[in-house]
């Protein structure tokens, strides 16, 4: 039976997310409970059994103990889970970048659906849907006490079929969004010109990103043969397949380590290479951004690149999402199959990233809004805000509560300007980010107004420190 790497950012996708890369044979033994496991393995059956015959009504057995198993593996971490057959259908069909649905995906929190990401160009970016938006509600009916399953079920449909999502936003009056389910074919790949510089859009990673991204730099190169420069851009790019990050590292990267995995056993190192003489861009500056919907795949990249000293990040923070899934058909997909957290990566020179991100060289808020969420509480949409996420390598923290290096000047509409992006570009014309004259510092922000206690006050500044599988065959 073949296991699949996962290492997107949560557990179900509506768009082309979270997906995974086939990696390793592995043997398909039967596992032995452990002597104590014997009486709760006795335990469950009895409990099966009252229900079947007491319960008010009949049950429906395959998927009570469908939703037991599932909630034994949410139980672990937030991207471990059990997926039906439909679900793991669903999971193979995404990879392929091109199926129905809305282009969001999402997780689970507090009971209800959270947005992970928007996808480009889908339905759901296009309504103006946005990276922690909860979804309350599916055509009227609530999604509170649903399993994350069963909500992305009522979320799926035939193309062309209206739905009502009901969303609510820290800080925004609730409201429902009419979407049109669509047929997503993801180019996960954009690029055009910007003056001296190439731009190159990486939304996602699924099959076609590494020729794609290949593409894209060979498009620029014939657009502007004396291109100085690249941004890459891997804002809002929530994962994808661990080969196609590899791929898209080796066209910027001369051979070594992209990345290592470290599963339960200190021995248990695999590492990837970029491949030899692969850089296209013969060694012309990068600037990369990122901002906290980079996530896994989308943080290897950023990582490989920043430690290996061939490019500089510029945003803010990323996700953290910094643990990988096997996904182990059961039955050979018959029965589903098991989404499980086997293990944590490492950037080339041994960070691991969960929970904490990567810390970009310029830091730049995108919008005032964004500043002023970050100066309060630090940015509250990150692996860090899941309650059972893994802990963080070595005890390290996310960062805490601070106002941002830099962020928009007053008057600056972030509807027909890129901030961050103009920053990116600065760093390139200037030579780096050294080299860059910063801005003024940015005006200090309620966390440290707080700080300061009034007379009788006791309030305080205390942070709150806050992918799909290919096909497997047995």
């Amino acid at each position: 039976m073949r296991n699949s790497l996962l290492i997107g950012a949560s557990a179900f996708v509506l768009g082309a997310g979270t997906m995974a890369y086939i990696h390793q044979t592995a043997t398909a033994a039967a596992p032995q409970p452990a002597p104590g496991a014997y009486r709760m393995i006795e335990l469950f059956g009895d409990v099966v059994d009252t229900v079947e015959r007491q319960y008010v009504t009949p049950v429906n057995n395959k998927k009570l103990i469908q939703s037991a198993i599932d909630g034994m593996l949410t139980s672990l971490d937030p991207h471990s889970n059990y997926l039906d057959p439909e679900a793991y259908d669903g999971m193979r069909d995404q990879t392929r970048g091109e199926y129905g649905g809305l282009g969001i995906e999402v997780t689970s929190e507090d009971g209800v659906v959270k947005v992970i990401s928007p996808m480009d160009d889908t339905p759901a970016s296009k309504a103006g849907v946005k990276a922690g938006d909860y979804i309350t509600a599916i055509d009227g009916q609530s999604v509170v006490g649903l399993t994350l399953t069963d909500a992305v079920k009522q979320m799926r449909g035939k193309v062309g079929q209206p739905i009502v999502l009901s969303m609510a936003r820290e800080g925004a009056d609730p409201r429902d969004v009419t979407l049109i389910r669509e047929v997503i074919n993801v180019k996960s790949v954009k690029d055009h010109v910007e003056g001296d510089f190439g731009y190159l859009r990486i939304s996602a990673f699924n099959e076609k990103t590494g020729q794609e991204t290949r593409d894209g730099i060979k498009d620029l190169m014939t657009k502007n043969p004396k291109m100085k420069g690249l941004v890459l851009d891997l804002r809002n790019n929530p994962g994808g397949l661990l080969d196609q990050a590899i791929e898209v590292s080796s066209a910027f990267l001369d051979g070594g380590e992209v990345v290592s995995q470290r599963g339960r056993d200190a021995k248990d190192v695999e590492r990837y290479n970029a491949r030899p003489n692969g850089d296209l861009l013969k060694g012309k500056p990068i600037v990369v951004l990122i901002n906290s919907g980079s996530a896994s795949a989308a943080e290897i990249v950023a990582g490989a690149l920043q430690d290996r000293h061939r490019a500089e990040l510029v945003g803010i923070t990323s996700f953290g999402k910094g643990s990988v899934q096997t996904v182990i058909p059961l039955h050979g997909g018959a029965d589903g199959a098991l989404k499980l957290t086997t293990a944590r990566y490492y950037t080339p020179s041994g960070r691991s990233i969960q929970k904490t991100g990567i810390t970009p060289e310029l830091e730049v808020a995108q919008t005032r809004e964004e500043a002023q969420l970050i100066a309060n509480r630090s940015f509250q949409f990150s692996e860090a805000s899941f309650r059972n996420s893994l802990n963080a390598d070595e005890g390290k923290t996310r960062v805490q509560p601070h106002t941002p290096a830099e962020e928009p000047p007053t008057g600056f509409d972030p509807k027909t300007g890129d901030f961050q992006l103009s920053r990116a570009l600065e760093v390139l014309k200037d030579g780096g980010v050294a080299n860059t004259p910063k801005l003024p510092t940015a005006t200090p922000k309620l966390a440290a107004v707080l700080d300061r206690k009034a007379p009788g006050a006791t309030a305080s500044a205390t942070a709150v420190t806050s992918s799909v599988t290919k096909e497997s065959t047995k």
